[in-house]
């Protein structure tokens, strides 16, 4: 009895402790981005479009889910049949937008589940009734392109490409900013002099010139962008992780780690690097806003991925030769915008709930 009493006195004992105990930084952090309802109702939102986008197979099309005919259970999804499958005369792929498949599905004891949207990205209805660019009914919800690919689909599979080769882009661009900006801002010196005099010399050198150079040799494709991107995209985030690393390399925690005896790289790595990521964290949503801008204006210009890939930039060039397709133009520019909203409004978020200047009832009121 006494045990069970002393149990329940030290659990008492405790909770307050455990209540008042000071949450770690990035808790504090992640705290205050919630109180900037914009911007973290935009992450919500971005991030279930972005798994949406990359489920896409399965509620964008033209394959059937799963079918069953004959007593047999086919999955198109994962494995390509012959149209003699399914009692058709060739030994070709199956096209299942043929209303000869359809009325073999719909006999009895055959079913086919398809998914919402009956298209893939690529995917060119030759049984459609209706010239192309056609625009939106029942069979394509917002119509088609010069080409008759369901506009929906391209727009759900260009969001992914374009958000992936935003994510590939920022997160190559980060690593070399971060390394090239600590190395100056922690030596200095010398070493810095050198380095922002090379750094500026290579932002000098055309990138729009070069790719046209590379696209003209070598076939365009994502790999080649992301390279060619890659190697101008970390200069603007160096300058701040080396403005970061100089103000900190002289704090008094750098000179304690020198003074017990850390290398160079411990003290970058282990101390000054995670008091730097502040403008860091902070230039990730902008630096991926303007990855998507860049390969939505390359394809635009013909510099970027090539067809049949989806591409917002390759539907933006349709929409302006096609004025009167007018639900080609606009349901692109309306995915971009939101697109590009969403991340500024994550930026804005996060710049406010790292600014420890900003208190939390100033948040709180700016909310309301």
């Amino acid at each position: 009895m006494n045990r069970a009493r002393l149990s329940a006195d030290a659990a008492a004992r405790t909770e307050p402790a455990r209540a008042l105990q000071s949450p770690t930084p990035a808790r504090r952090v992640w705290q205050r981005f919630r109180q900037q309802r914009l911007g973290y109702w935009s992450l919500i939102i971005f991030v279930v479009a972005f798994a949406a986008s990359l489920a896409a197979p399965l509620w964008s099309n033209d394959k059937p889910l799963v079918v069953r005919y004959d007593g047999h259970l086919y999955f198109p999804l994962f494995k390509n049949y012959a149209e003699t499958t399914f009692g058709g005369d060739f030994p070709t792929p199956a096209d299942y937008l043929d209303p000869y498949l359809k009325h073999r599905f719909d006999a009895p004891g055959n079913f086919a589940l398809y998914p919402p949207n009956r298209y893939y990205y690529d995917t060119l209805n030759y049984f459609s009734k209706a010239p192309n660019p056609a625009p939106p009914s029942r069979q394509n919800w917002l119509g088609t392109d010069d080409r008759g690919r369901d506009l929906f689909a391209r727009l759900l599979y260009g969001f992914r490409v374009s958000v992936e080769f935003g994510l590939v882009l920022t997160l190559i661009g980060t690593v070399l900013g971060i390394a090239a900006g600590a190395v100056q801002g922690y030596f200095g010196g010398r070493t810095d002099i050198v380095g922002q005099r090379l750094i500026e010399i290579w932002a000098a050198m055309p990138e729009l010139y070069l790719l046209i150079i590379f696209s003209a040799i070598f076939e365009p494709g994502f790999i080649l962008l992301i390279v060619l991107l890659s190697l101008f995209g970390w200069i603007g985030l160096s300058d701040y992780v080396r403005a970061e690393f100089l103000r900190n390399r002289q704090q008094d925690y750098v000179r304690a780690a020198r003074a017990m005896g850390l290398s160079n790289w411990q003290i970058m790595w282990r101390h000054v690097l995670p008091n730097s990521l502040t403008p860091v964290i902070t230039f990730l949503p902008f630096r991926m806003s303007g990855s998507i801008l860049a390969l939505t204006s390359l394809d635009f210009l013909g510099l970027g991925v090539p067809s049949p890939t989806p591409s917002l930039g390759e539907l933006l060039a349709q929409g302006k030769a096609n004025l009167d397709a007018w639900w080609i133009s606009m349901s692109t520019f309306g995915v971009l915008v939101a697109m590009l909203l969403l991340l500024t409004f994550m930026g804005d978020a996060l710049r406010n709930a790292l600014d420890t200047r900003i208190s939390d009832a100033m948040r709180a009121g700016g909310n309301q």
